[in-house]
């Protein structure tokens, strides 16, 4: 056992120590209930995330197929002579619309005038010929009827009057090709369109051999375009001819306009195989001539009409390690993650066909500053919200 002496100084040496370490405990208590009373204060103090939201909305949604197209002339004509000689006249001012029928240009028709004049003067001739056989035909056979004139004479005259009519119908047939050729000497437009640039001028010699011809004309209304779909859209678009007329809209390149819209008029009857795509030719009425041939443009077809769908901006759906979700308000104006399962898109809208309710309230920006309950605050409250409570 210790003595008596020993026992007080190890008392003295102890019971500072058990204070001290009372006290450091009971401090290091208050400044941890402290800090988490700080942390809860900031937490309360931290100001609303702002966001744009909207309300899912119910509607039929056009589908549509995209693909790349160009602008086609509905008929492209080469305005060529069809007999020779000097081109004696140009009647058409390049560039200049163009109906069927009108008169283009001039090859000079003297020579062709000349022979069909030759020509109705070889039938008069011929049909003078004819009536005077015709008239000692006809007294052959009274005479031989009299014993006077021989049957062999009779049959010698009725030769000369069948040549002879064969003469003229050989004639009357040359003076239709000469009458032919006189009126290929006005070259006329053969449909509606529109002139390019001229080929030949007035004055030069032309040719039924020439390949330029005199000038080019386009057929721009109607107008078509030629357009491409990936293969595997074959079927989307067989079943939607099979449902009637199908309509597709041109845009401009860049998708940003939209410049006309009209029909489809046919799939080709192969695929290509090099590309895997199908060619696909659409129909524009082109009445403003908003479409040129030659241009590139966009094409949506609408492959089919999804009725009653749910949709939501697609600035709304967010792509995570969970697949495609959004970021829902709830009544507390705080967030929650919703795991959605998308369908097509169109017009800058995406079909949700699970997941969400037309009742629920979706981020449409703003999503980078957000996670599971984060309190947020609208800036901007779309017509859509009007009977969402304002956010505090």
């Amino acid at each position: 056992m210790l003595e008596p002496a020993r026992r007080i100084a190890w008392r003295r040496v102890i019971w500072p120590i058990c204070v001290a370490s009372i006290c450091g405990i009971m401090a290091l208590a208050w400044f941890a209930d402290a800090r988490r009373g700080e942390e809860a204060q900031a937490t309360e103090a931290a100001p609303a995330t702002p966001v744009e939201v909207a309300r899912p909305v119910i509607g039929d949604i056009p589908v549509y197929l995209v693909g790349l197209g160009s602008v086609q002339a509905f008929n492209t004509i080469t305005a060529m002579t069809r007999v020779d000689g000097e081109l004696q006249s140009v009647h058409f001012t390049e560039g200049q619309f163009v109906k069927r029928g009108d008169l283009l240009a001039v090859v000079d028709p003297a020579p062709y005038q000349a022979a069909l004049d030759q020509a109705e003067a070889k039938i008069q001739q011929d049909e003078a010929d004819l009536a005077n056989a015709k008239f000692l035909l006809g007294k052959d056979q009274k005479l031989t009827t009299q014993g006077i004139t021989t049957q062999d004479a009779l049959e010698t005259q009725q030769s000369l009057v069948n040549q002879l009519t064969a003469q003229l119908a050989q004639d009357k047939a040359a003076k239709m090709g000469a009458e032919v050729a006189l009126g290929y000497t006005q070259i006329l437009s053969p449909i509606d369109g529109r002139t390019g640039i001229r080929l030949v001028d007035a004055g030069n010699q032309v040719h039924t051999t020439d390949t330029t011809g005199i000038v080019v004309i386009t057929q721009t209304q109607p107008i078509s375009v030629m357009s491409t779909l990936q293969e595997g859209d074959l079927g989307s678009v067989r079943a939607a001819i099979a449902h009637g007329t199908v309509e597709v809209v041109a845009l401009s390149s860049d998708q940003s306009t939209t410049i006309a819209t009209g029909t489809l008029s046919l799939i080709d009857n192969e695929i290509e195989q090099s590309s895997g795509t199908i060619r696909l030719k659409s129909k524009f009425q082109n009445a403003d001539n908003a479409l040129w041939p030659g241009q590139f443009v966009t094409l949506k077809l609408r492959s089919q009409t999804i009725p009653n769908a749910l949709t939501v901006p697609s600035a709304a759906l967010q792509r995570g390690t969970v697949g495609f979700f959004v970021y829902v308000v709830k009544p507390d104006n705080t967030v929650s993650v919703r795991t959605v399962t998308p369908g097509p898109i169109a017009d800058g809208k995406t079909v949700i066909t699970d997941g969400l309710a037309a009742s629920d309230i979706v981020v449409t920006e703003g999503q980078y500053r957000l996670q599971e309950g984060t309190k947020v605050s609208f800036t901007q409250a779309p017509s859509s919200l009007n009977a969402v409570p304002e956010a505090k």
